[in-house]
């Protein structure tokens, strides 16, 4: 017997990390290393962990797998942003029963998400294993604040503003409720080929608006939608009632919650609904940071919604 027999193909794996190494040049050797960058008087690294959860079973009923890398990374980046901090690298975990195609698609997808969050691919580990019967992933995020620039909320008062800032879809949360529909032909794929719009990364924006607008609080919307989400960014003892009317919802959320006959409760407990990222404003600052998520190249719309009391 061998180990190729046996279910891995060392060879392969060679040519695999030699080939990722010229799409990722940072990566190599034991570990990977980055130095802190200059210019920084008290620098606190921030770090995150991510999965995609089981978003991937909607890559093999659509058979591509070009996009679920951008969603691992966007995991990771939306949730280290939140502190103010500027993304630095990112490292990701994939599982794989051999090193197929199918790899070398999400392993682009992570490098193109590195891109737009401007942030290098250290590395990571590509296992095989032979008897699993899927793709398993996980990122690992790092980026770098000033400790007198950390948000953290505790500036947020009573009077000052949410606002809200659209999704892409879904992102990579609720996939466990829209996987069981899908098996009991509730909704079909190929009538929501949105369920596989990547999430969006909201790092470049933030960085922008970091440097012109006073953000007291940011929130990544995931799993638990607003409800779960926002109040951690905001103080012990206040609250925001959030305005669903404010914005416009998605169809794709009535189409699941029509197809599903879920309770409206239970759909915003579960989905984003339209808001993935959410920040805490003064209200003076409302007009300035609309205009700055409007006008950047990414053209994001916006929405106030809701006060916090």
């Amino acid at each position: 017997m061998d180990y190729k027999t046996s279910g891995v193909d060392i060879e392969r794996g060679r040519e695999f990390v030699e080939e990722l190494k010229k799409k990722a040049p940072n990566i190599g050797g034991f570990n990977g290393m980055l130095e802190v960058p200059s210019g920084y008087e008290s620098p606190v690294l921030v770090s995150g962990a991510d999965g995609v959860g089981t978003k991937i079973n909607i890559c093999r009923i659509a058979n591509d797998y070009t996009t679920i890398g951008q969603d691992l990374v966007a995991m990771c980046v939306n949730d280290v942003i939140c502190s103010g901090a500027k993304p630095l690298y990112f490292l990701d975990y994939i599982s794989t029963k051999n090193l197929d195609g199918n790899v070398n698609d999400i392993i682009q997808g992570v490098i193109d998400g590195c891109l737009i969050s401007d942030m290098y691919l250290l590395g990571g580990e590509t296992a095989e294993h032979f008897r699993q019967t899927d793709y398993d992933l996980a990122g690992f995020c790092t980026g770098v604040v000033e400790k007198f620039e950390i948000v953290d909320g505790k500036t947020i008062y009573p009077g000052d503003v949410v606002i809200g800032i659209e999704s892409s879809g879904l992102h990579s949360n609720g996939y466990t409720l829209v996987n069981d529909m899908l098996w009991r032909n509730k909704i079909f794929y190929r009538d929501m080929p949105e369920l596989l719009t990547p999430t969006t990364i909201y790092s470049p924006l933030v960085q922008c608006l970091m440097d012109v607008a006073p953000v007291l609080g940011m929130a990544h919307i995931t799993g638990g939608g607003l409800p779960e989400n926002l109040p951690r960014c905001l103080p012990k003892g206040l609250s925001v009632d959030i305005n669903y009317d404010a914005w416009e919802r998605p169809e794709l959320f009535n189409k699941i919650q029509r197809a599903g006959d879920i309770a409206e409760e239970e759909m915003r407990n579960v989905f984003n609904l339209g808001i993935g990222f959410c920040l805490v404003v003064p209200r003076d600052a409302i007009q300035l940071v609309q205009e700055v998520i409007a006008d950047t190249p990414f053209g994001m719309q916006s929405w106030v919604i809701g006060e916090v009391k």
